[in-house]
């Protein structure tokens, strides 16, 4: 079956498609992709993984055409600029 890894930062994308066998879990499927080593500063200790923007666990299994998303920590807390506005 086949799906696709993505992940991105501000200056670069990328977009990996990979045949994977049938009953494959997130993390076997990047691991397979080669986004660890394109983007070295990914720790899936750290980074949260989705499928089509719903959060997974690593060890989800895939079907046939699914999106694995790589997410980047947040580095603001999504409130922050709101209270930032207010303050002002």
């Amino acid at each position: 079956m086949k799906i696709e890894v993505v992940y991105g930062r501000r200056e670069r994308q990328g977009r990996f498609v990979v045949e994977v066998e049938e009953g494959t879990t997130v993390l076997r499927a990047i691991e397979r992709s080669g986004v660890l080593a394109e983007f070295p500063e990914i720790d899936l200790g750290r980074n949260r993984v989705a499928v089509y923007s719903k959060l997974v666990a690593l060890d989800s299994r895939l079907g046939d055409g699914d999106r694995v998303e790589i997410l980047r920590p947040l580095t603001v807390e999504p409130s922050a600029p709101r209270r930032r506005r207010a303050r002002d």
